[in-house]
């Protein structure tokens, strides 16, 4: 298996501690956030693994890792970044933000399934939002869910109308080798082909993970949920990072 993170952007709600270091290697404890997921991966055995860079590429030096640059970092979202590491793509994929701490039980959870895609969803996930007063929680990447189905995916509105349960995508993707043709797929179809609006995004060039995998439910691709359980979090703000601080001693 292959790991893929995606690690290309600043991170400037963090204000000043990445000034001069990108977001994923924000220390957490004694380790960087995207230091203490490697470890994890090696853990399990996962040992090929690719990190997607771009803003200052140079302050990545782990070794025995792969790297690929993103030269579009300042205006490509999380899809472009993605999509840099398309050609490393073979076998079973995750990919993963590089601002995310999980524990071993979720990644177990993630490594179990065996769907052609499927992402990682907190269904218990409004609690987290009660410590995190800088990061509102409707900007929270929500996944709609219908007979355990996923049938909706937005970092803004959401169809409450419908009866659905609600999670929080918490940006961990698996694909198999027909996930992964899958998904370029569809990206090369739009990347040659739209223009305008794209889903959330104000453009296709800004498009994060949530309007790919809303692109990818609307032409009815089926894309698995995996319930997670276990302690995970997103690190965007100040109080992210003093609630991850307590969670990943």
């Amino acid at each position: 298996m292959k790991a893929i993170f995606i690690a290309a952007g600043k991170g400037s709600r963090l204000g000043t501690l990445t000034n001069d270091l990108p977001k994923p290697l924000v220390d957490v404890n004694g380790k960087s956030i995207i230091e203490r997921q490697i470890n994890l991966l090696y853990k399990k055995n996962i040992n090929d693994i690719v990190i997607v860079t771009g803003y200052k590429k140079e302050k990545f030096t782990f070794k025995n890792i792969e790297y690929v640059f993103n030269s579009n970092f300042l205006t490509d979202e999380q899809a472009g970044s993605l999509m840099r590491a398309r050609e490393k793509f073979s076998g079973d994929i995750l990919i993963m933000f590089g601002d995310i701490l999980f524990d071993e039980q979720i990644l177990e959870q993630v490594l179990n399934v065996n769907d052609h895609i499927a992402i990682a969803i907190d269904k218990n996930w409004k609690k987290s939002y009660l410590e995190r007063n800088d990061n509102p929680i409707d900007k929270a990447d929500k996944v709609l869910l219908k007979n355990n189905k996923i049938v909706q995916v937005s970092a803004k509105q959401i169809d409450a109308d419908l009866n659905v349960d609600t999670g929080e995508l918490l940006g961990i993707m698996k694909l198999s080798s027909e996930g992964s043709k899958i998904l370029i797929e569809h990206y090369e179809k739009l990347e040659n082909n739209h223009t305008g609006k794209f889903h959330d995004a104000e453009s296709f060039q800004k498009a994060k993970f949530v309007d790919i995998l809303q692109e990818l439910i609307s032409t009815g691709i089926s894309i698995n949920p995996i319930i997670i359980t276990g302690n995970w979090c997103e690190i965007d703000t100040p109080d992210d990072l003093a609630r991850a601080k307590k969670i990943f001693v």
